[in-house]
């Protein structure tokens, strides 16, 4: 049998390898991978490529991975400028789940925090050529969970693809 690249990042595929194919089935296996990202321009292209080609073998849909990419680009590039400020001396912390039907990603930055509503909503008529809050939009667009903690400093994003789709308007999705 043939070992995907994937399989030597989990515990659990790892302990699927040893008992066999009849002792795990397919959807109990995932990849998980932890990253501590400098704060500069580019960082989350690491993260990205590696996230983006887990998403690729777990067979997700071209159109699910791109809006994964998406969210968790704007998350990361997020916690880099306004968290962290470009600051040399602060780190990104990005912890990446995938599984064939669900992704996590949780993207924390040492900086003070915000609160995510009080960022004015970008599609009011009067904000439409303003900048900010489009990050967040696109963010709550693609992702089927987002929550901050209290601090503001850090982000869980999540997809999962057996969610119902969201309904306009949904404030939670």
């Amino acid at each position: 049998m043939r070992q995907t690249h994937w399989r030597r990042f989990s515990p659990l595929c790892r302990l699927a390898e040893e008992r066999g194919p009849n002792e795990m089935s397919h959807e109990h296996q995932s990849w998980q991978h932890d990253y501590t990202l400098p704060s500069e321009r580019g960082a989350s292209r690491v993260v990205l490529d590696e996230l983006l080609s887990k998403l690729g073998s777990f067979g997700w849909e071209q159109s699910d991975i791109f809006g994964v990419h998406l969210a968790a680009e704007e998350a990361i590039v997020n916690a880099i400028l306004h968290g962290n400020q470009l600051d040399p001396e602060k780190k990104v912390l990005v912890a990446c789940e995938v599984s064939p039907r669900h992704v996590r990603i949780r993207v924390t930055d040492e900086g003070p925090g915000f609160k995510p509503d009080t960022v004015p909503d970008c599609t009011r008529e009067d904000r439409l050529d303003m900048p900010g809050g489009r990050g967040l939009l696109l963010m709550r667009s693609f992702m089927t969970t987002i929550e901050y903690n209290d601090r503001g400093n850090s982000v869980l994003l999540e997809k999962d693809l057996d969610a119902p789709a969201p309904t306009p308007g949904d404030e939670d999705a």
